[in-house]
């Protein structure tokens, strides 16, 4: 089995018990998640790969991570994740992409993300959940943070937290690639 076949397995089992767990009908997921009744019978059923938004936005309304989702392994209280098991969740032709390093649910998700942004690359989000937080660290370059439409310069060697239910985007607009390591914390809220 691909890994791509791994994924969708473990995606669609996952999402199933996660809605049954949380005691939500498909039209109640789908209402939540912001997403069609079929999307989520089609993921469920494992007859498609949908898009890291879809991903997020089913991993929100259900209050548990994109790893917890994707995840096929049931481990124990302390996972290891080696390099050839993180996951690129976004790229562009360009060598952008984020990675899911690790993640956790704490007790809504928590997840960590190694992002590499390339001149003139932006990747925008929608807002997330209200008492979401990202946290950031530059590591090389410098990334314009925008929130709510204001930006932020934030250069190598800073931080920057911030309350994530506003539109937000990771933003290169400078002349060398941007390198960052990323927290999330989403609050679950049944």
């Amino acid at each position: 089995m691909s890994d791509l076949e791994l994924l969708t397995q473990s995606l669609a089992r996952n999402v199933k018990r996660w809605r049954t767990e949380r005691g939500f009908t498909l039209d109640a997921l789908a209402t939540r998640a912001g997403v069609s009744r079929g999307m989520l019978i089609q993921i469920e059923q494992a007859r498609t790969n949908p898009s890291v938004g879809t991903v997020v936005k089913i991993g929100d309304a259900l209050g548990v991570s994109i790893t917890t989702l994707l995840d096929y392994e049931s481990g124990p209280k302390v996972r290891i994740v080696p390099p050839e098991q993180v996951v690129r969740l976004w790229s562009t032709e360009r060598g952008s992409y984020s990675a899911l390093l690790a993640g956790t649910e704490a007790p809504g998700p928590l997840e960590m993300w190694e992002w590499h942004l390339m001149p003139g690359d932006a990747s925008a989000s929608d807002p997330h959940p209200a008492g979401t937080i990202e946290l950031l660290h530059v590591t090389h370059g410098t990334l314009t943070l925008v929130v709510d439409g204001v930006d932020h310069p934030v250069p190598a060697g800073h931080s920057a937290s911030f309350e994530a239910n506003a539109p937000h985007t990771y933003d290169n607009r400078g002349a060398e690639p941007v390198a960052m390591t990323m927290a999330i914390s989403v609050p679950f809220d049944r």
